[in-house]
């Protein structure tokens, strides 16, 4: 892995997240993707992480991004959206990462619906970060931060 990859996070948004802010406002709040990327982007710079973002209302896609990130990202934030539930194809993918994966999510999927309480990505994350909010999505950086710089957060899987 080059060094700049060694700093280099990728930021995966899955279905619907594209419609944060005008979306359910009072469970996803009113800032938009837009916003949180960019939270996201501050707190990696401030850091001294890269940051890349992606968004797709596709399975594959993010599949394919997660493939593409294989020797070239040094670790994984992402929201999977309501694929959370059942992208076995995320979890696989995810799985063959080396890096760190970190889970995030605006709401707390465990004080919903029953459907949404489990998680087929959080086996293969090293940790998840749910229901903070906009928060979330800088704690999701600093602990990725922390991760790669080798303090111990949490154990992977």
């Amino acid at each position: 892995m080059s060094p700049a990859a060694a700093r280099t996070v990728l930021l995966l948004s899955g279905p619907n997240l594209n419609l944060l802010g005008e979306r359910e406002p009072e469970v996803y709040g009113a800032a938009t993707l837009e916003d949180h990327v960019a939270t996201a982007r501050m707190t990696a710079k401030r850091v001294g992480l890269e940051l890349e973002a992606v968004q797709s209302n596709r399975e594959g896609d993010l599949v394919e991004a997660i493939h593409g990130a294989r020797g070239r990202c040094a670790a994984i934030v992402i929201n999977p959206g309501a694929l959370t539930h059942y992208a076995w194809s995320l979890h696989d993918a995810l799985a063959a990462f080396e890096g760190p994966v970190v889970e995030l999510h605006l709401s707390n999927p465990n004080a919903r619906e029953p459907w949404r309480h489990t998680s087929v990505i959080a086996p293969v994350a090293s940790g998840s970060i749910v229901g903070f909010g906009g928060l979330g999505y800088e704690l999701a950086i600093e602990a990725v931060a922390r991760l790669l710089d080798g303090e111990e957060v949490g154990a992977r899987g």
